[in-house]
Order: C-alpha cells, then structure tokens, then sequence
C-alpha cells in the first residue's frame, strides 16, 4: 500500500489537527516541522483520509487525492434534524414499482455515494451487484422460477418456506410476482469473509442505500426472500454473482407506482432504557 502522503508547506499552519484525529496514530510531527508518517508506520493506516478531511487549509494529501476535488462539508450545508427526521419516518417498504428502468446516472450516483458508507475497521471490503435494467431482471426472474419449480417438485424446499413454494403458482396464476416485486432493479451487497464485521458491514450499506435512494425518489424494499431463495437453492448464487463464501442481503428498487402520504405512528414500537 502506497500513502503518498504529502502536506504542502505553504498552507500547513502546523495546527495538529491531522495528527490528533489520525485513528491509527501513526502521523507525527516534530516542533514546527511539518506532519509525517513514518515509513515503518504506513502499515497501520486504515485509508480513512481523515487527516485530508479534517485540514483547515487543504494542505494534506495522502493516496494522491487532492483536497480540493472533496465535496466540501460545512453544517449550513448539511440536512436539518427535521428533515432526516421527516426521511426516517417517512421511509416505507415500497412493493409496487412502474415498469420502468431509473436514469442510470442517478444509479451511478447513488452508489458511488454508497462507497462512503461505514465499515468496520474502515476495511471496505464489499461488493456491490447491480441489476440497473428491468429487461434483465425479468431473465432473471424467469430463470429462478424455473429452477424453483423444479426444486418443489424434487420436495428441496423445506415446509417451513411455504411463502416461498407460493411464488412460482402466484406468477403463473395469479400475475402476483413475491420474489421480485416486479421491481426494475435489485441491488446485493456482499462482504468478504475476511471483513472484520461482515453481517454490520452489509447491513449498514443497505440503510444507507434505502435512505439514499427514498430521498431521490425511489423506492426500496428489503429482500429478503433472496436470502431464503439463495439459502435453500445455493446453486443459485452464481446467477447474481454472489459468492459461496460472502455474507450478503439484498434491496430491490425502482420508481415506486405507490404514493404514501403521511408517516406511521409507532414511536412506542421499541422499548427504551434508560441507563444510570
């Protein structure tokens, strides 16, 4: 791993800031000289960036990132407690879509905005597989029925997963698709094995994906009948891509066909405790 980490004289005010905030510790400075990391140290950085963040001047740079192409972050410009509030609240499970596919710019954003979700350890280490057009989904679809059917017949499906024998007679027979939602697109994370948190990892991108994209406009929903589909039929995987050993959940999304026009009322719906 290469940090090329610099700090440019001219703008370094020699604050510090870079070297208390590093999580690693591994930044150092002597007297007035400018911040460093030692060589024997670069191994333990966790490619966080926060010393390019947190640089009152934009005078550091590390893995060659210039300071001045960030997204510049001011409290003015960050949504209000109301109006996270409002997202929170409002974010629904949305399970009827327009047969439609999403711009796929406004994918590419959404995702690229995903690769700043949180992981343990800052250890990154997930994949992200998407399905950004309706046309494949539907192959998709078509294929897991087909192979679903014949896993029923074969009795591979297990009576606890009755919701899931449902799916192949409620397509042909009633129209009703409760694998995929007749959603346009689906979206799986899966993290490698090695990741020091898989399960959080996956999870906490997914929240941020479902906020992400309901503040755009879209909607998600949870999918978990992948996971019980994948669970009983792994030969499966290889049609998303997922492999073998990978901790994985998936999130179907598309423009919702359904409008909701005010939140729930469940704040009694977790317990709270207080500790002393």
């Amino acid at each position: 791993m290469i940090l090329d980490f610099s700090v440019d004289d001219e703008l370094c005010t020699r604050c510090r800031k870079c070297v208390d905030d590093c999580p690693s510790r591994i930044i150092e400075q002597k007297g007035n000289d400018l911040p460093f990391i030692p060589e024997d140290k670069e191994m333990y950085c966790i490619q966080c960036q926060h010393c390019l963040a947190v640089c009152p001047t934009a005078a550091v740079s590390i893995f060659g990132k210039n300071p001045y192409d960030s997204m510049a972050i001011s409290y003015e410009k960050l949504p209000r407690l109301e109006s996270m509030m409002r997202l929170v609240r409002g974010r629904r499970s949305v399970r009827q879509y327009k047969d439609e596919n999403v711009d796929i710019e406004l994918i590419r954003k959404l995702l690229h905005s995903l690769a700043n979700a949180p992981s343990g350890v800052n250890s990154r280490k997930l994949t992200f597989r998407i399905i950004d057009n309706k046309a494949v989904i539907h192959r998709v679809r078509e294929k897991v029925l087909a192979e679903l059917q014949v896993a029923i017949e074969a009795g591979r499906i297990p009576d606890r997963l009755s919701y899931l024998m449902n799916a192949v007679p409620a397509y042909k027979d009633q129209g009703r698709d409760i694998l995929f939602r007749n959603a346009p697109h689906a979206l799986i994370i899966s993290a490698s094995p090695d990741a020091v948190c898989p399960n959080e990892d996956v999870t906490l991108a997914l929240a941020y994906f479902e906020l992400l994209a309901q503040s755009a406009g879209l909607g998600t929903v949870w999918w978990g009948m992948l996971k019980m589909l994948l669970e009983s039929l792994p030969e499966l995987k290889p049609l998303f891509g997922v492999p073998c050993d990978h901790v994985y959940y998936g999130m179907l999304f598309g423009l919702p066909a359904v409008s909701y026009l005010r939140a729930v009322q469940r704040d009694d719906a977790a317990r709270i405790v207080r500790i002393e």
